[in-house]
Parts: C-alpha cells; sequence; structure tokens
C-alpha cells in the first residue's frame, strides 16, 4: 500500500468511528418518567413528571424539539394527600383550535377545544377535545385519559397543526408505580 492512501483511509476510519459513537449516544425514547419539584404561588409545592416522545410526523415548524407529556401533581393540600392536577401534552408549534358549543348556553360562548386521537398499544383510536393553553402549542388532558395511558406501553397522539396538518406523536411508557402513587391515578381502573 502506497503511503499517500495509508493517510487518506486512517482520518476515514475515525471519522467512521466518530459517527458510530455519535449514534450510540442518542437518547432512547425509553428514558422514563423524569420528576421535578416545583413551587407556585397559588398551588403552593407540586411534583412535574415528564415524559419525552418522538414526532411520527413532525409539525411543520421546527422539527428538532421533542413532544412531551407533563403531569402536575399537588404534594401539600388539605387532605395531605398527593393528587392529579393536571396533565399536558407540549408539542411546541401551535395546534389547530375549534370553537365548541358548550352543552347549556348562557349568551353567546363557545370553548377552544383541540381535537384528539390517541391510540393505545395498537387499539382502537379514541377521539376526545383537550383544552389548548393560551399559546396554542400544548393542550390538557383529563385525569381518566392519563389512567389510560398508564395501561398502555405505546400511545399515538394525533392532533393537526393550526394549518390543518396532522401531527403524530409516539409515547413509550415505562414502568409507572412512582407516578400512580404519587398522583393517586389507577391505571387497573376501568
Amino acid at each position: 500500500m502506497k503511503p499517500a492512501s495509508v493517510f487518506l483511509i486512517v482520518p476515514l476510519a475515525f471519522v467512521s468511528l466518530g459517527f458510530s459513537a455519535v449514534t450510540a449516544q442518542q437518547p432512547a425514547s425509553a428514558e422514563g418518567w423524569r420528576q421535578t419539584e416545583r413551587t407556585d404561588p397559588v398551588r403552593g409545592d407540586y411534583a412535574r413528571y415528564t415524559l419525552v416522545g418522538k414526532f411520527l410526523k413532525a409539525p411543520a415548524g421546527d422539527s428538532s424539539a421533542r413532544p412531551s407529556l407533563t403531569v402536575d401533581c399537588s404534594t401539600h393540600n388539605r387532605s395531605h394527600k398527593s393528587k392529579f392536577v393536571r396533565g399536558t401534552l407540549v408539542v411546541g408549534d401551535p395546534l389547530k383550535i375549534d370553537w365548541v358549543e358548550p352543552e347549556e348556553i348562557h349568551g353567546i360562548s363557545y370553548f377552544p377545544k383541540v381535537d384528539v386521537l390517541y391510540r393505545l398499544n395498537d387499539a382502537k383510536e379514541d377521539k376526545e377535545q383537550w383544552t389548548p393553553s393560551t399559546d396554542k402549542t400544548s393542550a390538557s388532558f383529563s385525569k381518566n385519559s392519563f389512567e389510560k395511558m398508564l395501561r398502555a406501553h405505546t400511545v399515538e397522539i394525533t392532533a393537526q397543526d393550526q394549518g390543518g396538518a396532522a401531527v403524530v406523536m409516539q409515547f413509550d411508557i415505562p414502568e409507572s408505580n412512582a407516578i400512580e402513587q404519587a398522583c393517586e391515578v389507577d391505571r387497573h381502573k376501568k
């Protein structure tokens, strides 16, 4: 082998080793629930649990962000028990808002909602309407929806971005005993 070709092969070998090291260090989707302690002047102390997912079909905006599920559980309240306060799907890009007529009308009022389809494992899709945040980049879900999600291994959530295009996210649900106890939710309840 010529000395010049050795000088070309050695740098290429180092570059290929560098790429394999980078791909091995990418975060796994099953990182688990990450807990942080928070304090709010109104609610007091509470725990926030965050589970990061992945986009199967990303929104048209910044694709470097990853979707997440966040769950807030109060740690101090009058009953001295922890409880589920709020669950939120964080997308990061504005979602399509539908204005829904309430069951009982007192004047002219409609409620903003985000239409969401979610599939647990490979089961049939459930359709719900979740309440959007003020900046419309996230939507809140109920305790009942959260309990259903905890029963699954995989949750696939579909919503629409503000242009009407489908945004599809997937979350791998890890062992959730700690969050069940902390938020007083029951994944076994049907």
